[in-house]
């Protein structure tokens, strides 16, 4: 299927080829002589060409009208007194000029000159004023304008759009997910009805309250500096893109803090557990990733469809413009043809030169008249017409806008389970996808539209010149000339027969002309896509290696912090990613953007250096030979086209390279934003674990179970002073022997993990001068090579070091700190013996009934049964207590992991209690 911009070209050549092929049915063929006379006209003398060549003015060869003196040209030719000159514009010369700029002035052949501005109008070509336009369609009627400006305002319109139509997008989707999740806990009854009307009404009305401050940020930002509604410069663009990206970015941060808020309010509100709460974030996290992923992929493609649309705006608007141009042109050939049949005349004495002067003075005078009316007639058509046509699709799209609406309410008021959220996530990215591109088919049909009916005006204008023109010819051959001359009527007729065999190697010529413009504009075309698909590939190998770089520094946060869970670490990352995600589309989307600034800031110079070489192509092709001078003037243009084209070069450079640094810039403000977010969440998680491990600790102490303990001892009888002391000083040593067998088995673990470290690194080290001694061997830093490139690779060895023992000190912090944990689990298992057989001893001596807990299984029993756990009955060990009535003292929970972890701390740690508990023991057994 073909653009429709090719089908209006297509149409457009078949139309002019017809119109040829019928003139030259109608006509005769002219004689070889004159075609002759007319190429081998130059209007160049040695004089001209020496003063071009020492003063570097470029102008085309065939030009009759030169530069005056100081540097100007005849205004009257290029531009229309009665247009008023738009606030701070560069007044510049156009090859294509409005219609409405035909004047008596043109009688003569006067293509404007081309010259590339100097880099000292940068400023002034910035604050240029130009029209600011809503739709393409408005675009085809406006004069005096720069047309890529226009284009390119647009492109950053639509990108506005989409980037509006995604963040709205995203904000229902969050909003009807959470809501999915809140719906599922009040099914299972563990919200009220009010707690969820109230939890969903503060977060659409937070939403609401963040889009209203967005949008009036912009508003502000749009108003400021904008001194004319109608006209706008490309400073106020860059400036009104720079804000927008800033508060866009603000908005995202505030989003995110908002839907963690919203997430924290839920679960304090719904009073859930500490797990349960960790896997609805987990979940909505998930969901959220998932949704931009589809956004981030959505975008690209919109992206790429934007900027395809630009290129097909431009041929459109190319196609166009060389309608406009051929008009004047053509007609201008014609009066030339006659303008030399009546110079043969005057040769011949048939006519003066006042009398030729005369005439060719009426004949322009009416045709130039005659054609300017029809130029306002068809450009007031035009107008009215687009005016019609904008009418219409603003109708259709309120129309469209109001379907759009009713059908995405049906499926949000459709009632979703959790196991159906992400059935929901892919039914309503599709519609929003279906809508987007209904709406983007409907404008691209009537911008098309639109072109091929300004298209056929300017082809009934074409059509409305030529015959008047024919008419007024015709009138000056048969009716006018035999009167001022002696010619007969026949002899009359004859010269009207060879002005129309003149007539058809100039139509040829001036439709090869037009064919060879279209090539050259279509290869300038297809080197800027070109560029545009380079571009976007260098960006996502930017957005790549930013993703790879983040992910492993947040790996690496992760990696440090060993007592979270493995829910904890997964959550982290999930929401790292997420946010991640939104940044790296964020900096996708003003990339984009920054192209078409870049492309709007370097479309003149690029404007004048295209049609500075469509001169320069056409003029060498129309010459069949030439002299010694027009050669070295042709050799000038060429050397003033490559000089003109390195400092293009260059300046894009610097331009993309401003715009690049711009980027980052903003991509690591963003980043700052993400970094800050994820400090808050890490630091909410530990917050959390914390607690966690403070709560169990509380609930594993055995202060009260000691002091009832040591208390009953006391108490007892049965025990003397020897006995305990034995007891204690048995225990001291027991614990004496397990903290320096733990000590001994901790130092020699850290020395051979020293011992491997020093290991690894002396291999690893090996390995680095291995490879090093390889590259001197291959030449890579041999005398010969540059300084820049030894310098690169001594950092890069700097930074591989710095790398490697970063990772080995890493991993050796992980293996010390897993083998020491392996140690203190050991240690306190041995102290909870040591423990529970000192107090097995003590109520066996003193003979006091205790009910403690059953020593703890290596493995791990579930929280839910912690609370069920099997009493044990230590008893007296003498047979003749066995038939005392037993008391039993229920201990508290956790009791034996809590004193483990008290002796674990330290040696003197572990002593501290049994010590005071000893001395009373003590004091008793002296009573």
């Amino acid at each position: 299927q073909k653009d429709d911009s090719q089908r209006l070209l297509e149409s457009f050549n078949t139309d002019e080829k017809e119109h040829t092929l019928m003139k030259s049915k109608a006509e005769p063929y002219t004689s070889k002589g004159e075609m002759v006379l007319e190429e081998g006209e130059s209007p160049l003398n040695s004089n001209i060409a020496a003063f071009a060549l020492k003063a570097k003015v470029i102008y085309p060869i065939n030009q009759k009208f030169r530069p005056l003196a100081d540097g100007s040209s005849n205004p009257s030719l290029h531009e229309n007194p009665k247009q008023a000159v738009l606030p701070n514009q560069v007044v510049e010369t156009s090859m294509s000029g409005s219609l409405g700029s035909l004047s008596q002035g043109d009688k003569e052949d006067c293509s404007s000159s081309t010259t590339i501005h100097s880099t000292t109008s940068d400023d002034r070509f910035q604050a240029r004023a130009f029209l600011k336009v809503a739709s393409f369609p408005e675009v085809l009627t406006c004069e005096s304008f720069d047309v890529k400006l226009c284009l390119c305002s647009l492109t950053l319109k639509d990108l506005r759009l989409l980037d509006t139509e995604i963040r709205k997008e995203k904000h229902v989707v969050f909003i009807q997910v959470f809501k999915i999740y809140l719906t599922d806990f009040h099914r299972k009854k563990k919200i009220t009805d009010g707690l969820l009307k109230k939890i969903l009404l503060n977060q659409e009305n937070d939403f609401e309250e963040l889009q209203k401050q967005l949008d009036s940020r912009l508003q502000n930002a749009e108003m400021s500096g904008a001194h004319n509604s109608e006209f706008q410069t490309l400073e106020d663009i860059e400036r009104r893109e720079r804000e927008y990206s800033e508060h866009v970015i603000d908005n995202m941060e505030a989003f995110w803090k908002q839907t963690d808020k919203a997430q924290q309010d839920f679960l304090d509100q719904s009073k859930c557990s500490s797990a349960k709460a960790t896997k609805i974030m987990m979940n909505l996290t998930e969901k959220m990733i998932a949704v931009e992923s589809l956004l981030s992929e959505f975008q690209d493609l919109q992206a790429m469809d934007i900027q395809e649309r630009l290129f097909n705006w431009e041929l459109m608007v190319k196609m166009i413009d060389s309608l406009k141009s051929s008009i004047p042109e053509e007609c201008k050939g014609r009066l030339n043809t006659v303008s030399n049949i009546l110079d043969h005349l005057t040769v011949k004495n048939n006519l003066s030169v006042r009398q030729k002067e005369e005439l060719l003075t009426d004949l322009h005078k009416a045709f130039w008249e005659q054609l300017a009316h029809y130029s306002n007639e068809c450009m007031q058509q035009s107008k009215d017409l687009i005016l019609k046509r904008l009418e219409c699709r603003a109708k259709k799209k309120e129309e469209f806008k109001c379907r759009r609406e009713a059908e995405q309410e049906c499926l949000l008021s459709k009632t979703f389970l959790t196991e159906d959220v992400h059935n929901f996530l892919k039914a309503y990215h599709e519609l929003i996808e279906k809508h987007w591109q209904a709406q983007w088919d409907l404008e691209e049909e009537d911008d098309c539209e639109s072109a091929e009916a300004v298209a056929d005006l300017y082809k009934e204008l074409y059509s409305k010149a030529s015959h008047a023109l024919a008419e007024l010819v015709t009138e000056l051959f048969l009716q006018t000339l035999p009167v001022v001359t002696s010619l007969s009527v026949r002899e009359c007729e004859l010269l009207k027969e060879e002005w129309q065999e003149n007539l058809l190697p100039q139509l040829e010529k001036w439709e090869n002309h037009r064919q060879r413009r279209w090539k050259l504009f279509q290869e300038q075309l297809l080197q800027e896509k070109e560029l545009w698909v380079t571009e976007y590939a260098l960006s996502a190998v930017m957005q790549k290696h930013l993703s790879e770089k983040q992910e492993k520094i947040i790996q690496g946060v992760v990696s440090r912090l060993g007592c979270l869970s493995d829910e904890s670490v997964s959550y982290i990352l999930q929401k790292h990613q997420l946010l991640l995600c939104s940044v790296l589309r964020r900096g996708t989307f003003r990339r984009v953007g920054m192209a078409a600034l870049a492309r709007m800031r370097l479309s003149r110079k690029k404007s004048s250096l295209q049609e500075l070489r469509e001169q320069h192509t056409l003029q060498k092709g129309s010459s069949l030979c030439q002299d010694e001078d027009q050669w070295q003037l042709q050799k000038a243009v060429e050397s003033h086209i490559r000089e003109e084209e390195e400092r293009l070069e260059e300046e894009a450079q610097e331009t993309h390279l401003e715009f690049h640094q711009q980027l980052v810039t903003e991509i690591q403000e963003a980043l700052q934003f993400l970094q800050q977010h994820m400090e808050q969440v890490i630091g909410q998680t530990l917050l959390q674990y914390a607690r966690g491990e403070a709560e169990k600790k509380s609930s594993d102490d055995g202060q009260d179970f000691k002091e009832r303990l040591v208390e009953s001892a006391v108490e007892s009888v049965y025990g003397t002073s020897n006995n305990i002391n034995r007891l204690v000083q048995n225990y001291y040593q027991q614990l004496g022997k397990i903290t320096e067998g733990y000590e001994g088995k901790k130092l020699q673990h850290l020395k051979s993990l020293q011992a491997e470290r020093n290991e690894r690194i002396r291999l690893k080290n090996k390995e680095n001068e291995l490879a090093l001694k390889e590259k001197h061997t291959k030449g890579l830093l041999n005398v010969s090579s540059t300084v820049h490139q030894r310098v690169v690779l001594q950092q890069n060895k700097i930074l591989a070091q710095f790398e490697l023992q970063q990772q080995i000190r890493l991993e050796s912090l992980k293996r010390k700190l897993l083998g020491l944990q392996c140690l203190g689990t050991e240690l306190e298992n041995q102290l909870r013996e040591a423990e529970q057989d000192f107090v097995s001893e003590l109520a066996a001596l003193t003979r006091v009934p205790l009910t403690v807990k059953k020593k703890p299984s290596k493995r791990t029993k579930p929280a839910g049964e912690k609370a069920n756990f099997k009493r044990q009955t230590f008893q007296s060990s003498e047979p003749a207590e066995k038939d005392d009535s037993r008391e039993y003292i229920q201990e508290p929970h956790g009791i034996t992991s809590g004193l483990c972890r008290e002796m674990s701390q330290s040696s003197h740690e572990g002593e501290t209690e049994p010590r005071k508990n000893s001395k009373m023991l003590k004091k008793k057994g002296s009573r």
